[in-house]
């Protein structure tokens, strides 16, 4: 779908414009998709409301305790958890829910139970949040085809088997890009109305900027072929103006830039994290389906003795964690080229 005319969003006296939920009930069928679409735009709307006023809300620093990877849990973090799982569970959509911070799927009760199972990362890049830089949520939508209760089992499927990804960024906008396996559609929330607004699709520029994203803290970590690819961004071995480095630390923030301006984001396993670090069902795989359908590539580099494509890692636990290297094939194509 082309991109709409924005230009009438702040006509008063129109209302010639798309929201999410308009764009979904009439671009797709499954209606199911649409209730919970309709739930999870609904906890996003709540927990930007809750980054906005942290401050004033005392919902700055620690909570004292850990999420399900021993990761130090922020006070947002567990507000956007509990949210996202109350909205979820009520909207009669879903029929199991896994979250970053719950170390065990929840399954819905009978009464209020669909057949999506949902996958979610509530806070994405929540070390951010003290300090006021850009955070976001991420989530993976899969359809149940077992017979009788949910488990773990109907979840635990590669990404091919998605239905639906997205992500919502919190940044100077609220940027939420979802992508039902025929393209990234984004959408932008109008506070004057209260809704998520169309404004196109959302793909990799023709001519890709020059930019790599990495944390370079763990390249002593990194195995010989990634360390060897960054110094390539640095220092081009044609003599080409060397690429610029930019890495927020928050991956919505990171992998939403590289889509938009081209490059590539790298968080590669490394001799401390030898499955990397990013989880596979509410990061890696929404992200990688993204990327892919925004016209880039997603690969594991090399993971377990091959180099895959990300959408082809079956999670083998809800919280199994898989490396990242992804971006614009020019970019992709030079770290994967070192493993051949």
């Amino acid at each position: 779908m082309a991109a709409m005319d924005t230009s009438k969003i702040d006509d008063v006296a129109g209302t010639d414009f798309e929201t999410l939920t308009s764009f979904v009930m009439k671009e797709h069928a499954n209606q199911e998709l649409v209730v919970f679409l309709n739930a999870m735009q609904t906890s996003l709307k709540f927990i930007v409301r809750a980054v906005r006023k942290a401050g004033i809300a005392d919902l700055y620093g620690l909570a004292n305790t850990q999420n399900s990877s021993g990761d130090d849990v922020k006070k947002l973090d567990l507000l956007s958890d509990e949210v996202m799982i109350d909205c979820l569970k009520k909207s009669g959509a879903c029929a199991l829910l896994v979250s970053e911070e719950q170390e065990e799927p929840i399954v819905v009760p009978e009464a209020t139970r669909g057949s999506l199972c949902v996958a979610f990362d509530p806070l994405d890049g929540s070390s951010n949040i003290d300090c006021n830089v850009s955070t976001g949520t991420i989530f993976s939508v899969f359809q149940k085809t077992s017979e009788g209760e949910p488990t773990a089992a109907d979840i635990l499927k590669p990404g091919t088997d998605m239905v639906c990804a997205g992500y919502c960024m919190y940044g100077s906008a609220i940027d939420l890009c979802i992508t039902f396996m025929n393209g990234v559609h984004r959408f932008t929330l109008d506070d004057s109305i209260g809704e998520f607004v169309y404004i196109g699709p959302l793909t990799f520029p023709a001519k890709s900027k020059t930019i790599y994203s990495c944390n370079e803290g763990n390249y002593q970590l990194w195995d010989e072929n990634i360390q060897q690819s960054v110094e390539l961004f640095k220092n081009p071995s044609d003599g080409t103006k060397p690429y610029s480095a930019r890495y927020v630390g928050s991956m919505v923030s990171d992998v939403h830039r590289t889509i938009l301006y081209g490059g590539i984001f790298l968080y590669p396993a490394d001799k401390k994290s030898t499955k990397g670090k990013l989880r596979l069902l509410y990061e890696g795989l929404p992200m990688a389906s993204i990327i892919e359908q925004a016209g880039g590539v997603a690969s594991t580099g090399m993971f377990q003795g091959s180099v895959q494509r990300i959408l082809d890692v079956v999670p083998e636990h809800i919280h199994d964690r898989c490396p990242i290297i992804m971006g614009c094939e020019r970019d992709t194509s030079k770290v994967l080229a070192l493993y051949n």
